[in-house]
């Protein structure tokens, strides 16, 4: 059983930025990040393959969002720049047994418990 932890969140100001990273108990495959807003259902930010060659990001965070990875730390980071009140929402770490990154939570295997992103003035 894969147990994954987050870390990183907080309060900023839009325009700022924040960098979350997920902590896993072992190896993993594609992993991913995914967010939910209040009464929103949880959607994909982005994800990376085991080798971290193959990144996809939702068009929500395109050009402000990086995702990478550290295989030998078993950890899986967010680079989250120009932050905006919309980005507001608590953010998942996933990973799966396979190596294909999927934009969809029923893909994914295994998830931390989030942290929460609060982006206000």
């Amino acid at each position: 059983q894969v147990q994954l932890v987050e870390s990183g969140g907080g309060l900023v100001q839009p325009g700022e930025s924040l960098r979350l990273s997920c902590a896993a108990s072992e190896r993993t495959f594609a992993m991913a990040w995914f967010r939910q807003a209040p009464g929103k259902e949880r959607e994909f930010v982005a994800s990376i393959s085991e080798a971290g060659g193959l990144r996809r990001y939702a068009d929500s965070g395109k050009g402000r969002f990086t995702i990478s990875r550290d295989n030998a730390k078993n950890t899986v980071s967010l680079q989250m720049n120009s932050l905006k009140p919309e980005d507001t929402a608590v953010y998942f770490c996933a990973a799966r047994t396979m190596n294909i990154p999927s934009t969809s939570p029923i893909s994914y295997q295994y998830w931390g418990q989030g942290t929460r992103v609060t982006v206000s003035s």
